[in-house]
């Protein structure tokens, strides 16, 4: 392994829950080991990045009720490709190069999981896209 795999693995937070087993299939065992702790350690740049979106689409996130912001969330990273490429960029630019040669064997199967969890990292913490309100 070269010096940036070593330092992108040392980066990411160890999730004890994300067990890796051998029963798991090659993706599930992606998805635990390289997918979900680059998700965690990236948590800050795609909420960011969600907000930006959000905030270029004229604000109409922020004056849907809960429910909506939730259809909104999940809508806009699956069909709109330019944020969608985004956060893979995002996700993808942190793969060593042995992850990125797995991940390309099966991309389109490890796309989907990584949005899916994307959207569910996103709408767990619809609370951080409250518009501050002054008193």
């Amino acid at each position: 392994m070269n010096d940036r795999s070593t330092e992108l693995l040392r980066l990411r937070p160890s999730l004890p829950n994300a067990r890796v087993t051998q029963e798991m299939s090659q993706d599930e065992q992606f998805q635990n080991a390289t997918l979900r702790p680059i998700i965690k350690f990236q948590n800050g740049l795609l909420i960011a990045a969600f907000r930006n979106y959000a905030n270029k689409h004229k604000n109409s996130f922020y004056e849907l009720g809960l429910p909506k912001r939730l259809e909104y969330i999940e809508h806009a990273i699956q069909k709109d490709m330019k944020l969608r490429n985004s956060l893979k960029g995002m996700i993808i630019g942190q793969f060593t190069v042995e992850e990125y040669e797995r991940y390309i064997q099966n991309s389109s199967a490890l796309n989907k999981r990584m949005m899916n969890m994307v959207v569910e990292r996103i709408k767990d913490q619809i609370q951080l896209f409250e518009v501050a309100s002054l008193v």
